[in-house]
């Protein structure tokens, strides 16, 4: 099931151009990291079928690894719209974590409310290395959560961000997967064997990436 809605996803996010592979001519990030592969998943949101696999997806799925879960909560701002929709279908409370503090009024991290020892999923809409929304789980264990762990739409799998949600001690579940998607576009046609090869040593050996 997990394999087939992996893939089911991965699909989606080349189907609506959520990502983008170009293994031959790499995107340069901000960073100035080359990258094969370029993703904007704040994109499904404008498409109700995709959207809606996504959601019950993450309900299935979080029901399944965090049953104690009472409050979920969109990290700011790409998590924020799948979070609303997978609190509904759960009919738990929702709350949304900035990225930081305001800096006006109360000042406060969490958007909405929650209570002390409260258990929380994240929901996050792409992993990298994980630094920014381990440091929104961080925050939120600051206001008093009780954070079981974090929920993706998708995961570059590097090792990097693997050894960090390690570290951090944080629970991670995901719907789709580099390696599926990957797989999958050399299925459909996306790209080639040559290419196929050049994507998966990139995430083998890129342990360097920065959020």
């Amino acid at each position: 099931m997990m394999q087939t809605l992996s893939r089911a996803i991965a699909r989606d996010l080349l189907t609506i151009e959520a990502v983008f592979l170009q293994p031959q001519n790499p995107f340069t990030w901000a960073s100035g990291i080359q990258s094969p592969i370029y993703t904007d998943n704040r994109i499904t949101i404008s498409y109700p079928q995709v959207r809606r696999r996504i959601a019950q997806g993450f309900a299935e799925r979080i029901r399944a690894t965090f049953p104690e879960v009472e409050v979920i909560a969109g990290a700011a701002t790409g998590g924020v719209p799948h979070a609303a929709w997978v609190a509904e279908i759960l009919d738990l409370p929702m709350v949304y974590i900035r990225s930081k503090a305001k800096d006006h009024g109360a000042g406060n991290q969490i958007e909405g409310r929650i209570t002390k020892g409260q258990k929380m999923v994240i929901i996050e809409d792409l992993i990298s290395t994980g630094g920014s929304v381990i440091g929104t789980a961080e925050a939120a264990r600051r206001e008093g959560a009780d954070v079981l762990g974090v929920a993706a739409i998708f995961t570059y799998e590097l090792p990097r961000g693997i050894e960090n949600f390690k570290q951090a001690n944080l629970p991670l579940l995901t719907l789709s997967t580099y390696s599926d998607l990957i797989e999958l576009a050399k299925e459909i046609g996306y790209v080639d064997t040559a290419d196929l090869q050049l994507l998966k040593k990139f995430k083998e050996n890129q342990v360097t990436w920065q959020d």
